[in-house]
């Protein structure tokens, strides 16, 4: 899968490297290898959530479901900033 990402879960009481990296997607090639290096924590109980994409939720409007507002101006009509337009 070319765009698969993981996260790491991290119990409450994980350690501060782990706790840390809450919220963070990591590209499956790029993902930091558990125990973390700076895991404190024995034995370090975080795992892998895989997603199928890096991004998390919706970018655009649209995909929030808020529809795409259409401008029907065009702005090559109006003259330019210089003077010589």
């Amino acid at each position: 899968m070319r765009w698969h990402a993981v996260g790491i879960v991290a119990p409450a009481k994980a350690c501060e490297a782990a706790l840390a990296s809450k919220g963070k997607r990591y590209l499956s090639s790029d993902a930091p290898r558990l125990p973390l290096g700076a895991c404190d924590g024995r034995p370090c109980d975080c795992k892998y959530r895989h997603f199928v994409d890096r991004r998390g939720g919706p970018r655009r409007s649209e995909e929030k479901g808020v529809p795409h507002k259409r401008v029907d101006t065009n702005r090559r009509e109006k003259a330019g900033r210089r003077e010589t337009d």
